[in-house]
């Protein structure tokens, strides 16, 4: 109620109150009658005072009159700017009494409803508000089921919850809020939200994006190709690695692509392409395509309908596994055919590598021993004896011991076994080799022995009783069956040493059969330096072939070693291919013309990129080969170039090879018998080392043959970029045959035969020598001798892990210059060679050439 309103009510009250007062004087009056007769004058004032309350009331009620009309027209304009507030605003307005019925609202609230905004008005109710607004298109298009929104809406207004929104046809978004007022009534705002919404869905947009894209480049960083199929087998994500694995076109690789497609297209490839099976098959599978590779292929299903492919590349891992098979059936059949049972055991007891006679012992197949505990294998009595020695290998000792084998029931069998820790880079015991040799016939010769010398003892005795007249004569026989008896022990210990050096000799390393070797050279090479009869230097002469041949025999052994470890470090070079076949003229020539060939190069100004030590091992092998096996006729060597690289060639005029033995002569100890091979015909390790250097630098190699009238080797190199020196070489000065006379040379070497041979060998040039074979004793050496020596030579390896560099270093210091030094060394490792250079030292290889020693010692001379 408004104040006009207010301030009337109170004015009619005060007039009627007024009115009450003036009758009750006016009935006063009217009963009262004085005797001096002011009846009258009573009346009179009666009159005169309803006259003055009359205007009085008057005038109060125009001034009401006046603030009622106020007031209105204050209400009315009020009004009028709410609702022209309530319209000028961007959400929708609509209040409703307690009723629930509709009072008033804007456009805007009506807007929402274009197909009845013109039935909407004052007065009514809610309900059927919204039940009018559930058969407008703008809710029958946006909601399948219009009741069930319609249900929706009356609970929510209902229960006044909110905000909430709801969807329109024309993909407007609406948020209600509806609030409860002071007299029960209900005000509800209702605002277009569809910019908002269309933000939101952009905002998810971006982030959709931004997350396919990190999934994507995780895809594309993968080693795999991986390509993800819905739920209809249409193609939704996939990386570049699954299109350049399966080498898909375009239309197949591109996303919207089906399943269909894929499998259309891998049809039409046969062989080359990827079968049905691994394709359709959940799980894992292995495809070897026509072309030589082979794949991995996983089909795994996914939670929400469709599927994803994964494909991994596994040739070279395949390759890798094939050469492990192979190495491992050449190590198999090599163990298998050694007289001894071989095994390897783990740390953790448990076997992985038996050779047959391991398994025939146990008579069990390999798949019942290999992984399995060494308790399980033999039974609990074997292992408890076994024990001790397993756990003694295990913590890193060499262990040897005599043990009898289980027989069923025939005559009781010994054999002597030898556990050999195996370690790794960091001195950790990983395992341990098994060597078990039967040795029951030693043992049965103990046994005989035994036996004899108990019989003896038994027929001495009954001899002694029966023939006491002879007791002179029987105490002789006595003293020489004791001798016969010593003698047979003495044979027996000679027996034992004998096998366990054999045992011992299995595990020599290729350093102790290189020192032998080594000062044998030395020994045969001082020889040749002094005058002999024809007879002794034809002997001499063949000494150092047979020799040349053993060390050329073992140096191939430990090349094919150390290639098939992987232990060849490639230094990988730019250079012109003329720098090394220049060298190689030289090299050969004389061998040529010893053999009565012609021997031509044809070199090139080309320039390569290749190991240039491991290349020229290539051709100096095809070189060798070419000579040893032509008689008469020429070798060339010559250079094609070609679109891949340099092709190195090698022709003869020699017996040929037959089409069915081309791969073959690649293996190891393969040669061909051919009617002029006899003494020079090789040891069959040239071309298996040329396969194998090939195949560390990543080169293609080659041979044609016809046979009666020669044969090419050939292998391709790659091209290069050469960079020539800024400054020429300083040109080598070639030393005078007689610098060595007179030089004093120190030699280091822990091995005494070394000594005497360096002794004959640096004597027989004319060089005094001061031998020592630890540094304490070239210390000293040096320190008796009359002068300072001007040379060292010192064997790398000596006494108690001292190195030949320390024992340089060390007189070096003492005698306060930096000598000469060259060390020797059967270690062909680049990490030595660097540490050697570093040190100004000088390295040569074992076993040592006379020749090349001389040359190397004569170029160190300042």
């Amino acid at each position: 109620m408004s104040h006009s309103e207010i301030r009337l009510a109170e004015l009619e009250r005060e007039n009627a109150k007024l009115r009450q007062i003036n009758q009750v004087l006016v009935d006063r009056m009217a009963r009262s009658m004085d005797i001096q007769g002011g009846a009258y004058s009573l009346f009179q004032t009666a009159i005169d005072l309803e006259q003055k309350v009359r205007k009085r009331t008057l005038r109060e009620l125009e001034r009401s009159n006046h603030d009622l009309e106020r007031a209105r027209k204050l209400a009315e304009t009020m009004r009028a700017r709410l609702a022209e507030a309530i319209e000028a605003t961007n959400e929708g307005f609509a209040l409703f009494d307690a009723e629930d019925r509709l009072v008033l609202c804007n456009s805007k609230f009506r807007a929402l409803w274009p197909d009845i905004a013109d039935r909407i008005g004052p007065g009514m109710a809610f309900r059927d508000i919204k039940a009018l607004a559930a058969t407008s298109p703008a809710v029958t298009k946006a909601h399948s089921r219009p009741e069930v929104w319609l249900a929706q809406r009356l609970a929510q207004h209902d229960e006044l919850r909110g905000p909430y929104t709801y969807r329109l046809a024309d993909n407007r978004w609406v948020q209600v809020n509806e609030r409860r007022t002071a007299d029960g009534g209900i005000v509800g705002v209702y605002s277009d939200i569809t910019d908002l919404k269309a933000f939101e869905a952009r905002q998810r947009e971006r982030q959709l994006a931004g997350k396919s894209a990190l999934l994507q480049a995780t895809l594309d960083n993968l080693a795999q190709g991986v390509a993800v199929y819905d739920r209809e087998e249409q193609l939704v994500a996939r990386n570049d690695r699954f299109a350049e694995l399966l080498r898909l076109p375009a239309d197949v690789a591109r996303l919207g692509a089906t399943f269909e497609d894929f499998r259309g297209h891998n049809a039409t490839l046969g062989a080359r392409g990827l079968s049905d099976a691994a394709l359709l098959r959940d799980g894992l599978s292995e495809d070897h395509l026509g072309c030589g590779r082979v794949l991995e292929v996983r089909r795994s299903a996914m939670p929400a309908g469709g599927f994803v492919l994964t494909v991994t590349d596994i040739t070279e891992r395949k390759r890798i596994e094939l050469a492990l098979r192979d190495r491992e059936r050449r190590i198999r059949l090599i163990t298998d055919a050694v007289p001894a049972l071989i095994t390897y055991v783990d740390a953790e007891k448990r076997y992985q590598f038996v050779n047959k006679a391991y398994e025939d012992w146990f008579r069990r197949r390999p798949k019942e021993i290999i992984g399995q505990p060494m308790w399980a294998v033999m039974d609990a009595g074997l292992y408890e004896m076994r024990k001790p020695y397993i756990l003694r290998a295990l913590a890193g000792e060499t262990v040897t011991y005599e043990m009898e084998l289980p027989t069923d029931g025939g005559p009781p069998r010994y054999a002597l076994a030898t556990y050999i820790p195996h370690f790794d880079e960091r001195r950790e015991v990983l395992g341990f080799f098994a060597l078990i040799h039967d040795v029951t016939e030693r043992q049965m010769v103990a046994l005989a022995l035994e036996e004899a010398k108990e019989s003896l003892e038994q027929r001495v005795a009954e001899r002694t009783a029966e023939l006491t007249a002879l007791n002179v004569k029987l105490h002789q026989e006595i003293a020489e069956r004791a001798a016969i008896e010593e003698q047979l022990r003495l044979a027996k210990a000679d027996a034992e040493q004998a096998n366990l050096s054999k045992t011992k000799f299995l595990a020599a390393a290729s350093h102790d059969l290189l020192q032998p070797l080594n000062a044998a050279r030395l020994f045969v090479s001082a020889l040749s330096d002094l005058d002999h009869p024809a007879h002794n230097r034809a002997l001499i002469d063949n000494t150092d072939v047979a020799l040349g041949a053993v060390e050329d025999l073992l140096s191939a052994l430990l090349d094919i070693s150390k290639l098939d470890a992987g232990a060849v470090h490639v230094e990988w070079s730019d250079f012109p291919i003329k720098s090394m076949l220049g060298g190689m003229t030289t090299e050969f020539a004389a061998m040529a013309k010893e053999r009565g060939l012609e021997f031509a190069v044809a070199s090139s100004s080309a320039v390569v990129h290749s190991d240039i030590r491991l290349l020229r091992r290539i051709l100096q092998n095809f070189l060798a080969n070419a000579m040893r096996y032509t008689r008469h006729g020429r070798v060339l060597l010559g250079c094609r170039r070609t679109r891949d690289g340099l092709r190195l060639e090698v022709w003869d005029t020699g017996p040929g090879i037959p089409q069915d033995k081309l791969k073959e002569i690649f293996e190891e100890f393969r040669r061909l018998e051919t009617s002029h091979t006899t003494r020079n015909r090789g040891i069959g390790l040239g071309l298996a080392i040329v396969d194998r250097v090939a195949r560390t630098l990543g080169h293609t190699i080659g041979v044609r043959s016809v046979p009666g009238k020669g044969s090419v080797f050939w292998v391709r190199v790659p091209y290069g970029h050469y960079r020539a020196p800024a400054h020429p070489p300083e040109p080598i000065r070639k030393p005078s045959p007689d610098r060595l006379t007179g030089v004093l040379a120190l030699v280091v070497d822990n091995e005494q035969g070394i000594l005497d041979g360096m002794r004959a060998l640096l004597g027989g040039w004319a060089c005094g020598v001061l031998l020592a074979t630890s540094v304490e004793e070239a210390l000293a050496a040096v320190a008796e001798s009359e002068r300072l020596p001007d040379i060292i030579i010192a064997d790398y390896h000596l006494e108690d892990g001292t190195t030949g560099v320390e024992a340089i270093e060390r007189v070096r210091e003492s005698c306060g210059r930096a000598i000469p030094a060259l060390l020797i060394t059967a270690n062909r490792t680049t990490d030595l060679l660097k540490e050697v250079h570093k040190r100004g030292c000088r390295l040569l290889n074992k076993p040592v050439k006379p020749a090349q020693l001389r040359a190397m010692l004569t170029g160190m001379l300042p």
